[in-house]
């Protein structure tokens, strides 16, 4: 076992795979060092690799050619994340009218696109149906009637039922979305799936393609979509013999574990696509189905591994025991580690240090006791104010979910690709939020 005394080897296992590192202690990036980036953009600032983006998608399309692959937008969309789904062939999947419009603004085609979501608003629905999504996921029996008014007797929507399988996956209570008595979709075991789904058959309008679940987040293990699979063919096959429904999708939802630290487990991709295609097959031959369409939504597995957050240290204190390193983000850009208690493996870049390495809390900048990014983590005994730390598996539900505690404002986002830097996303600024306050 490794010593504090003994020099930290660089695993860069859970980085981009275009990663190189350099003698200077720096790490490049698609070709571009991490340093360059900081100093041109500033910190904290967050970079994306294309290139790792797009081959995350092609690996998708290459385990599922059959299926159709959606990228969840949830766990981060901008123009270009657009842009690079759609050219790779990807689908969407999304949840609000917001994310729905920049999809289509920037030219996604709205037939590929499915709306989601426990609690959707008028605004969502009205504008699915004015850019014509393709699909809408009915989360909630008042749904029905909703939506089904909003299409009115005249018009068509496809739409899919939620269905809550009764499983229980997942990384953390907080993301666990397949078991019963939580707010997304409906029930199985109560009936009340059942209930929506001969209440849909009642309205022309709504045609039903589908059923749809989804079990939770980082699932590192194929054998829960394999219990939903054989749960949601079985619901076909009574769907089949009370109403003769034939139901040609099938759609998994994502949760696809990755790995955020070294040695950490990730969901094997293609031995779920191979035991998932069998498993249905032999499930809807016993049932004496027609096998339906796969659809699957990843986010996190494709955009996770491609990010990077880097940050500068403000301060270093000791107290007690502990050593905590201060830097100038925090819970505001990334509060994953607040809500679930997720675990970062940062790194000090672009200074190379003979110091033994320490054990050390990096914690954010704001006020709360619980802004921490990284507990009881190994960086160089001599990190300082000035250094450079970069936290690698940072592209999904960090820039997604950053918020403006403390009017610090939101980083920016920086595209790397063949060694050039490109702003995506710009710092948001002073001006942006004063602009935003419009009262007296």
């Amino acid at each position: 076992m490794t010593t504090l005394h003994e020099p930290v080897l660089a695993d860069l296992s859970v980085w981009p795979a275009s990663t190189a590192e350099h003698r200077t202690g720096d790490l490049a990036v698609a070709g571009v060092p991490l340093t360059e980036i900081a100093d041109r953009f500033g910190t904290p600032v967050y970079v994306i690799d294309e290139g790792e983006v797009r081959e995350r998608c092609r690996t998708y399309r290459h385990a599922f050619p059959d299926a159709e692959v959606l990228y969840a937008a949830k766990a981060f969309l901008c123009r270009a994340m657009v842009h690079w789904t759609a050219e790779e062939g990807l689908g969407l999947d999304v949840c609000s009218a917001g994310e729905l419009e920049l999809a289509v603004t920037t030219g996604f085609p709205p037939v590929r696109i499915v709306l989601h979501g426990n609690a959707k608003s008028p605004r969502d629905l009205e504008t699915a149906l004015r850019l014509g999504v393709g699909r809408i996921v009915i989360d909630s029996p008042s749904e029905i009637a909703r939506l089904a008014a909003a299409v009115g007797p005249d018009g068509h929507q496809k739409v899919m039922v939620r269905v809550v399988p009764g499983i229980t996956a997942g990384g953390h209570a907080k993301i666990r979305t397949g078991t019963d008595d939580q707010k997304f979709g409906l029930s199985i075991s109560d009936g009340y799936a059942q209930h929506a789904i001969a209440r849909i058959l009642d309205q022309p309008q709504l045609e039903l393609t589908g059923l749809h679940c989804h079990l939770g987040s980082q699932i590192t293990s194929v054998k829960p979509y394999l219990a939903a699979v054989r749960r949601m063919v079985g619901l076909m096959a009574r769907l089949h013999a009370q109403h003769g429904l034939v139901l040609r999708e099938l759609d998994l939802g994502g949760g696809h574990g990755i790995a955020y630290r070294p040695g950490e487990q990730a969901l094997d991709i293609t031995a779920l696509a191979r035991k998932v295609r069998s498993e249905l097959a032999e499930a809807c031959a016993s049932a004496g189905l027609v096998v339906p369409r796969l659809i699957i939504e990843p986010g996190r597995a494709i955009a996770g591994p491609a990010g990077i957050a880097l940050y500068h240290v403000l301060s270093v204190k000791r107290s007690g025991e502990h050593t905590y390193v201060a830097v100038d983000g925090g819970m505001s850009d990334n509060p994953r580690p607040a809500l679930y208690g997720v675990r970062y493996a940062p790194r000090m870049v672009g200074r190379h240090s003979t110091a033994a390495p320490a054990r050390v809390t990096v914690v954010g900048r704001h006020c709360e006791a619980g802004d921490i990014l990284a507990a009881d983590v190994r960086l160089p005994a001599d990190v300082r104010p000035g250094d450079l730390l970069a936290v690698p598996v940072a592209g999904a539900y960090h820039l997604s979910m950053a918020s403006g505690y403390n009017l610090v404002g939101r980083p920016p986002l920086v595209a790397v690709a063949a060694g050039q830097a490109r702003l995506l996303v710009r710092r948001e600024s002073l001006d942006d939020i004063r602009s935003r306050d419009v009262g007296l």
